[in-house]
């Protein structure tokens, strides 16, 4: 008798995300021998034709009678604001994606909300899957923070990508970087990603530099435009706002180099397609981001313009002596993070809670 599992994908209300690429590639592949029902929002149910859906409402979030014939529940990122209560005889999976604003510069009050809205999910959990190696030590590091109900299992299960077929488009929006050496930086605006850094390494190096982002933060585009305009660098920085997945392959391949200084990462998607495409990556060294780079990343020490402008030249000349078969490797190392090994990742959790 099949066991009915409900995945809740109500994330991919915010389409062009990273945690939404991830998880509607996850929610395509997973093994329908399981019974497995996604809850979606339903402007997304045109993605996942021939597939059991739950469609996302507001009510669900006051009425978990809703749920109630699943046995198990998996939330997939710590802030849903759903699925809260769970039944009985019901067992819960939560995906935990980080706890960057323990590493953020938040006020005490913002930290205790974040807190409080975690634990609303966390508290009641049998098995808590972190994204990351360094998630689940960060976690257990601060397991005191929140006030968990059950015993549960924490183990990691990696984000997976869904790697792009090679394709070579030519947007006429983008024609004019093609004859550029361009970096690429691939995030939301916002501080905890450190675009900023990537501008003052500018003084010191001669590329042009693509920032792509899905959303931004307000305040920190106006330092962004501040320090555009400060050091002339209007001609040399270029904004692309919630690219399609065709768009982003074309920069991809066609960059030089990836720049990812971030301050608070709980994974790293795009360093991780960068490196697919056989490009060397710069990073900061916090967080968990060194495990994803692994020895094949170039890693920032620190944000000192002048450290960053060394250590991008040293790296491109290491990487350029062997490029063709330094792509390779860090390819291979790309492939790692596979949808498919965080499909199987998941489907063993779940078969281990129905025996």
């Amino acid at each position: 008798m099949k066991s009915k599992i409900l995945v809740d994908l109500e994330r991919l209300k915010y389409p062009n995300s990273g945690i939404a690429n991830v998880f509607r590639n996850l929610g395509k592949i997973l093994d329908k021998s399981l019974d497995i029902t996604l809850y979606i929002p339903k402007k997304e149910t045109i993605n996942f034709k021939n597939y059991k859906i739950l469609i996302q409402k507001s009510l669900h979030k006051y009425f978990p009678f809703v749920y109630v014939n699943y046995k198990i529940i998996h939330v997939s990122h710590q802030l849903s604001s759903y699925f809260h209560f769970k039944f009985f005889h019901q067992k819960k999976v939560l995906t935990l994606h980080d706890l960057n604003f323990l590493h953020e510069n938040l006020s005490d009050f913002k930290k205790a909300k974040t807190i409080i809205n975690i634990n609303r999910n966390i508290k009641n959990a049998d098995v808590i899957v972190c994204i990351s190696d360094f998630v689940k030590k960060d976690f257990l590091k601060n397991i005191n923070l929140f006030k968990i109900k059950t015993n549960p299992r924490v183990e990691v299960v990696h984000n997976g990508i869904d790697f792009p077929v090679m394709r070579i488009n030519d947007f006429e929006q983008y024609r004019f970087l093609k004859n550029k050496k361009f970096i690429l930086n691939i995030g939301v605006l916002y501080p905890k990603k450190n675009q900023l850094s990537i501008l003052e390494m500018m003084k010191y190096i001669d590329d042009d530099v693509v920032l792509v982002s899905a959303d931004i933060n307000s305040s920190y585009e106006k330092k962004i435009v501040n320090c555009i305009k400060e050091n002339n660098l209007e001609h040399r920085v270029h904004f692309f706002k919630c690219i399609t997945e065709e768009e982003k392959v074309w920069l991809l391949q066609n960059c030089k180099a990836l720049v990812h200084p971030s301050i608070a990462e709980g994974f790293g998607v795009p360093p991780i397609e960068a490196m697919f495409f056989g490009k060397p990556v710069f990073l900061s060294n916090l967080t968990s981001l060194p495990e994803i780079g692994g020895d094949l990343a170039f890693y920032f020490q620190n944000f000192d313009a002048i450290h960053m402008s060394e250590v991008y030249k040293e790296g491109m000349n290491r990487y350029e002596i062997t490029a063709e078969e330094y792509s390779e490797k860090l390819e291979q190392r790309a492939k790692i993070f596979s949808t498919a090994n965080m499909v199987e990742g998941y489907g063993k959790i779940y078969k281990s809670l129905l025996k």
